[in-house]
């Protein structure tokens, strides 16, 4: 079994520049320090994990399935140093403390407007604001990188206690002129014909999009472009492109500019739950436990 307790910060910090930058020169400038340095921090990191970490190719070097395992745990690493010296410098500037919020992507369009707010009233404490896709907040929540996150369905496979704050509808939304604009009975071949707009593999919205339609299609296949964020759809769909599911917090404005227009069809729009949720395992620090209190206070009129 391999003793890591020889595994140091500065092999670690070596390897994962060697392959960020592609070479140990580059590797040694980004770190300040000589390419022998990162040499031997690379050699000595092989010695203790008793494999080779990474290949040399024409493109540069190449991580190993070890040496993969190493650069995530490098990030890992990196996240909680961090967020230690984050905390540090909130203590040292006279605030009472600091808390990490994690946040869906789609929530970004009301989570900073949570973040103001609270600072109005608690100057004192500093939130850091991360936003990120449900895969990647998922990713976030097992590295215990935040204090409290804010999303929809909490995922099984981690103890958390939860918050419900409120209703979180998913509309069917088209551009104005569209066909089946205005028209009360549209049925599932209407909306199987469409070309539909969806976020990236990963987005909680894409698995909503595309269970409703296996469910109204009985698993008939169906087009879909995929874009990487809301507003690339939203303006997609402004133009014509496609037809899309989306939060109706994402688009609440164009609908109500007449910028886009809400289908109706039967079982839309989809409601789900925004939860505020924090992991069992680890108690609220003081000022987690301020933000806690007032996001479940003012639940009733920070979503939009």
């Amino acid at each position: 079994m391999v003793d890591f307790r020889s595994l140091s910060l500065k092999q670690l910090r070596a390897f994962a520049a060697t392959i960020r930058s592609g070479s140990v020169t580059q590797a040694a400038a980004e770190l300040f320090v000589t390419p022998p340095a990162v040499t031997t921090h690379l050699k000595s990191l092989e010695k203790v994990v008793g494999q080779p970490v990474y290949e040399r190719n024409a493109e540069g070097p190449e991580p190993t399935e070890v040496g993969r395992e190493l650069l995530e745990a490098a990030d890992e690493i990196e996240k909680v140093i961090e967020r230690c010296g984050q905390r540090i410098d909130a203590l040292k500037s006279g605030a009472t403390g600091s808390v990490t919020l994690g946040v869906v992507s789609t929530g970004k369009y009301f989570a900073p407007s949570i973040v103001a707010r609270f600072r109005q009233l608690h100057p004192e404490i500093r939130v850091q604001l991360a936003i990120g896709n449900r895969t990647e907040i998922i990713k976030g929540l097992e590295r215990r990188e935040y204090d409290l996150l804010i999303m929809g369905r909490p995922p099984a496979h981690v103890a958390v206690e939860r918050e419900v704050l409120g209703d979180h509808p998913h509309v069917l939304v088209a551009a104005p002129d569209h066909r089946l604009v205005g028209d009360p009975d549209i049925l599932p071949e209407d909306l199987l014909s469409e070309t539909f707009l969806a976020r990236e593999e990963g987005s909680g919205t894409r698995l909503l999009m595309t269970r409703f339609l296996d469910r109204i299609g009985g698993g008939r296949t169906f087009n879909m472009v995929e874009m990487g964020t809301n507003e690339t759809i939203k303006q997609a769909v402004m133009a014509g492109l496609g037809i899309a599911i989306i939060s109706a917090h994402t688009c609440h404005s164009e609908v109500a500019e007449g910028k886009l227009a809400v289908l109706q069809a039967e079982g839309l729009p989809l409601v789900r739950q925004w939860f505020l949720i924090y992991r069992s395992d680890r108690p609220l620090t003081r000022a987690a436990e301020v933000l806690h209190h007032f996001i479940i206070d003012h639940k009733g009129d920070i979503l939009p």
